[in-house]
């Protein structure tokens, strides 16, 4: 498709209306204390999966509620000192996969970890295994509309919850440098890296890509592909409970996380991209707190956005922070 958005220099003008509901920072420290009340209980079980330049590791640690999470840590092989440490956070519906998967961080000397997505793996990749055992109010088949009756039972409350205690225990391995850590992902990861960036005060940098999440009014109303229209068709039935919907959706929004970022950032969008608009991405971009950021543009691609070019990009550009 060509291009659908606001043009460049549009985008480039463009900031979100969404607006931070009063309470946001005493919702998520909030969230984040009884999260904290139970123990990070962080286990590494060394897993032999036949690669020969890395070592993985099979993570459990306890997320939202105690809720047991799933993640791989991969080291280069040999490693024996604290190594820059990459976070990521997968896309809408993928897991963890399985390590072979996931090998381009560890080949340049840094830690990787990577989170499963609660409830999710199980529509491509190498699938996940981390349950969402919270139940909720009715919503549309997918995830944007579980529990969005309220901001604390919203789905993605558990999911940003899950992603800063990941921080915690990926940092709390002995080999890895905790004041070299980077958040990174795609789509939904980025939108969860987003969300990390502007919850977790001391990362190294951030990096997110295509971002999901981001500019939940604009979003809602602009593209009619999945996941964003799982919110239309959901209000479609439930008729007249817009207003409420958006002001759950608030607690969640990129726009707001990343206003609260406090490291550098490079943000990743597409002009053609229908699954992210580009202004919503761009909303974000402009939102971000940290005066050290910039933003790469795919003129002609869809979601699939700079794919390996992007990846290039950031292996140049993170030399400089982890």
């Amino acid at each position: 498709m060509a291009l659908f958005d606001l043009s460049r220099d549009e985008l480039d003008a463009y900031r979100s209306a969404s607006v931070a509901p009063e309470d946001f920072d005493a919702f998520w420290s909030k969230t984040l204390q009884e999260a904290r009340e139970h123990d990070l209980d962080a286990r590494f079980e060394p897993v032999d999966t036949g690669l020969s330049t890395v070592r993985v590791y099979d993570v459990t640690f306890a997320g939202f509620g105690g809720h047991p999470v799933k993640a791989w840590l991969t080291l280069p092989a040999g490693a024996d000192g604290p190594l820059p440490l990459v976070v990521e956070f997968v896309g809408y519906g993928g897991g963890r996969g399985l390590p072979h998967e996931h090998l381009l961080w560890a080949s340049t000397g840094r830690a990787h970890f990577i989170m499963d997505t609660r409830g999710q793996g199980s529509a491509w990749g190498g699938g996940g295994g981390t349950a969402d055992p919270v139940g909720g109010a009715p919503s549309y088949p997918g995830f944007m509309t579980r529990g969005i009756d309220d901001p604390g039972h919203y789905y993605y409350r558990r999911v940003f919850t899950d992603a800063v205690r990941a921080v915690e225990a990926a940092r709390s391995h002995p080999l890895t440098d905790a004041s070299r850590t980077v958040a990174v992902g795609a789509s939904q990861g980025g939108g969860i890296s987003i969300a990390v960036g502007g919850l977790v005060g001391d990362l190294a940098a951030v990096a997110p890509d295509v971002p999901f999440l981001c500019d939940f009014p604009r979003a809602a109303t602009l593209t009619d592909r999945h996941p964003y229209r799982e919110i239309g068709l959901f209000l479609k039935t439930h008729r007249g409970r817009g207003e409420d919907a958006l002001r759950t959706l608030s607690y969640f929004d990129g726009v707001h996380f990343a206003s609260r970022g406090s490291a550098p950032a490079l943000f990743s969008a597409a002009l053609e991209d229908q699954t992210c608009p580009p202004s919503t991405v761009f909303a974000a971009f402009h939102a971000w707190g940290h005066e050290d950021k910039r933003i790469e543009v795919y003129e002609f691609n869809d979601h699939e956005g700079g794919g390996p070019y992007q990846e290039a990009v950031k292996l140049r550009w993170l030399r400089s922070y982890a």
